[in-house]
């Protein structure tokens, strides 16, 4: 049938022996279609080769079938994790993504908002770094919207997040346990102005202060830039300059890779000499040498959550925002088995 011309949603009906309505209803991607029609449905879909036509669907039902994804770096192994989880969620809801990269710049977050995605999506999953929460409360208006990340959300807008200070906290504690009592924070980046890190900061110095141990302003590594050669390079400074640490708290993988590195090069091992723990657990955490201890947000739960609110809100859901905490964990690998 498909070799005759373009397949229509009449054909695809007459396939899986159902209603066009209902066809329609699993292409929309409409939760209330039995699970075994929509998989003969969309057998019908893959069998066929039916492609739904965008404008007409838009025209005919006020949506696009589409949601934007924004997010500061799309080659941030954290984020890139994260998006395949949302396209995997959304996927099953029949629905799918546009990736939206920001590099954290105050007028690509604005645009994301305001004029951007007009007309292409139905709603807009978007973690921000730059953009003032009043900016926010002003610009997106009716547009179907869900933050996550750390930073200060509207009382109208749904926000999905971990607990970054307990999170910071628990990863300290876990290196208290393995005996460390000169933890340092890698680090504090020039520049810097979003909220997360400080969160961060502030649970590492909660667990120590628990644990009875001073605060050491000189611990706390300052970084020029967010890659993986910057915090080398902060490193190799620290070890030049003192005073001693025997673990590092490291603000994510990235950073936790360049100072495997940097110790390395110094003739320190890991974890004998210095103990590391990383943040995100992502991909780098299991191959680096040795594997890497990493706080891990529950990336499938943050998606799953923001896709649910945003399905919500598109439905014409009102209200006062959400705010979501999802899980954490730390997971222990060798560069802290000490």
């Amino acid at each position: 049938m498909a070799g005759k011309g373009r397949v229509r949603l009449v054909d695809v009906a007459e396939h899986a022996g159902v209603s066009m309505k209902t066809v329609s209803n699993v292409v929309n991607g409409y939760a209330h279609v039995q699970p075994a029609t929509r998989a003969r449905v969309q057998a019908a879909i893959d069998e066929l080769g039916y492609r739904p036509n965008l404008t007409a669907r838009r025209l005919a039902t006020g949506r696009t079938g589409m949601i934007a994804l924004a997010m500061p770096e799309i080659d941030h192994p954290y984020f890139g994790e994260l998006a395949r989880h949302v396209a995997e969620v959304a996927a099953t809801q029949g629905y799918r993504v546009i990736i939206e990269q920001t590099l954290g710049d105050e007028a690509a977050e604005r645009a994301v908002l305001r004029d951007r995605e007009a007309g292409l999506v139905d709603g807009v999953i978007f973690q921000p770094m730059r953009i003032a929460t009043l900016d926010i409360a002003r610009l997106h208006r009716d547009l179907p919207l869900v933050l996550l990340g750390e930073v200060e959300a509207p009382v109208t807008t749904d926000h999905v997040m971990i607990d970054n200070v307990q999170a910071a906290a628990d990863v300290t504690a876990h290196l208290l346990a393995q005996g460390c009592t000169r933890i340092g924070f890698l680090g504090m980046v020039e520049g810097d102005i979003t909220v997360t890190n400080s969160r961060r900061l502030l649970g590492y110095q909660e667990a120590l202060v628990r644990a009875g141990l001073p605060l050491d302003p000189r611990r706390v590594l300052t970084v020029g830039g967010f890659t993986s050669g910057d915090a080398a390079a902060a490193v190799r400074a620290a070890i030049a300059e003192g005073p001693a640490f025997d673990a590092l708290v490291c603000r994510d993988d990235r950073f936790a890779v360049g100072a495997l590195a940097a110790l390395r090069e110094a003739g320190r091992t890991v974890p004998d000499d210095v103990a590391i723990a990383g943040w995100d657990d992502s991909a780098l955490a299991q191959w680096t040498w040795p594997a890497l201890t990493s706080v891990a947000p529950d990336k499938h739960e943050l998606a799953r959550v923001a896709f649910d609110l945003l399905v919500e809100r598109m439905g014409g859901a009102q209200g006062v925002g959400r705010h979501r905490v999802v899980r954490h964990s730390v997971s222990v690998r060798a560069s802290t088995a000490r």
